[in-house]
């Protein structure tokens, strides 16, 4: 999809009070792989909508319990649940549009590490919230789990306790 056209989605989109994002994000460092078996630039949409309720914090926690990527190593599925626990700002995340961002690290090879940082990045990038925290939980390969945490917060919002992340 050409620029022009991301564009001229996006407007259409906002005047139904949505946000289509599916352009790199700017302050958002990606890199692109020398090795195609190693990780991945991803541009993915990801839509988000007005906050109802701006004026307060308040928490919103979401869970993807059946998550699969590959490993970029030997090009085996991983499996995981990916949690995402957020204080919104002036947008949320639209549910619908995330799932099939996820769906989309099917067939990635992409390290644990970089897939959770690679989420935050996204997720911040497309709805600014006060606070992030996102967390990958992997099941076992080879006898080890791995669990990576990636936060975010404002400089407001940077002080106050971490977000409780639900199991």
């Amino acid at each position: 999809m050409s620029r022009a056209r991301i564009a001229e989605a996006a407007d259409k989109n906002h005047e139904n009070s949505f946000v289509s994002y599916s352009a790199p994000f700017p302050g958002v460092k990606r890199r692109t792989a020398k090795n195609p078996h190693e990780c991945y630039t991803f541009f993915m949409p990801l839509e988000t909508f007005p906050n109802p309720q701006p004026g307060r914090d308040y928490q919103i926690a979401i869970r993807c319990p059946e998550f699969t990527s590959m490993c970029p190593k030997t090009g085996l599925p991983d499996f995981g649940e990916i949690r995402i626990t957020y204080v919104p700002d002036e947008r949320c995340i639209e549910l619908k549009a995330l799932k099939y961002y996820l769906l989309e690290f099917r067939n990635k090879g992409i390290f644990y590490e970089a897939v959770t940082n690679q989420i935050l990045d996204d997720l911040v990038a497309a709805c600014a919230p006060r606070r992030m925290t996102v967390v990958g939980d992997f099941t076992a390969r080879g006898g080890i789990s791995t669990i990576v945490t990636a936060e975010y917060a404002t400089p407001q919002t940077a002080d106050l306790e971490p977000l409780t992340v639900n199991r």
